[in-house]
């Protein structure tokens, strides 16, 4: 089996990786573009000596830690510092990258303490304590009201609990589309998460759709089937978490989303 066969099946995994990381889908993707062709340019450079995903991520890390994306808001032109991006940077200017990059590969990404550690080059027994500080770091940060577009109840209940137990509120519950649109304009929420399949065969996706044509706010989707929202042809989810899902991958995503939104309210 070729290298290119052997990395496929991770390429929509990293796409997820680089859009959570840098809050953005054309800035993510564009660190995974600029992975394969450092690797079809020297493929000799690939790690040979794990597994081809973990080769793939640690290459892609070579990339985003060569072109400091996380610069500080200070080394930065006032173009440059508009908006959505000046507020994601000078959250990143008071946060270690590697605490936030810890959190992601194990949380949302799945690699074990040991790999995490291969792939952003610290010791095993410093991931743990890059995790705690990026959660603690971030929840200081961000509090939201949250719309939940879920079908299932207990699958809904989870996520509830989960939203409440970071601090946020949730403005409700929906089950179709119709119902997430009228509960989003009677009460905006600042952060939604929404399941892609809803209980009248409607789809999360317009609901989201509907509810981005009346004022912007971050979403999260929640899918069983991630790959077929990961291709990178078109516009696409920034988060995305898959079912099922751990407890930590919602937390991590709903912090990393907040993390990026301008409009979060920074918590007392």
């Amino acid at each position: 089996m070729s290298l290119g066969q052997q990395l496929a099946p991770h390429l929509p995994f990293l796409r997820r990786y680089g859009r959570a990381l840098t809050g953005s889908q054309t800035h993510g993707d564009r660190y995974v573009r600029a992975t394969l062709e450092a690797i079809v340019a020297a493929p000799e450079e690939f790690p040979r000596d794990v597994d081809p995903r973990l080769g793939l991520y640690r290459m892609f890390h070579a990339i985003w830690t060569s072109t400091n994306y996380d610069e500080t808001p200070e080394n930065m032109s006032a173009s440059e510092g508009d908006g959505q991006e000046a507020i994601a940077r000078a959250r990143l200017a008071r946060m270690t990258p590697l605490s936030r990059q810890a959190l992601l590969l194990t949380a949302m990404e799945g690699f074990t303490p040991e790999d995490a550690a291969y792939l952003i080059e610290v010791e095993p027994e410093e991931v743990d304590s890059l995790v705690a500080e990026a959660l603690t770091e971030i929840e200081k940060q961000t509090r939201a009201r949250v719309l939940i577009i879920e079908d299932e109840p207990i699958i809904a209940m989870d996520i509830e609990t989960i939203v409440r137990d970071l601090g946020h509120d949730v403005t409700g519950v929906a089950v179709t589309r119709d119902e997430a649109v009228a509960l989003a304009m009677e009460d905006r929420p600042g952060l939604v998460l929404a399941d892609i399949q809803l209980a009248d065969d409607s789809s999360g996706i317009d609901a989201v759709k509907d509810i981005l044509a009346e004022f912007e706010v971050p979403v999260i989707f929640i899918t069983a089937f991630p790959e077929r929202l990961l291709t990178g042809e078109r516009p696409e989810p920034t988060f995305l978490i898959t079912k099922p899902f751990q407890r930590s991958t919602v937390k991590a995503a709903i912090a990393q989303a907040l993390f990026f939104d301008q409009t979060t309210v920074p918590a007392i």
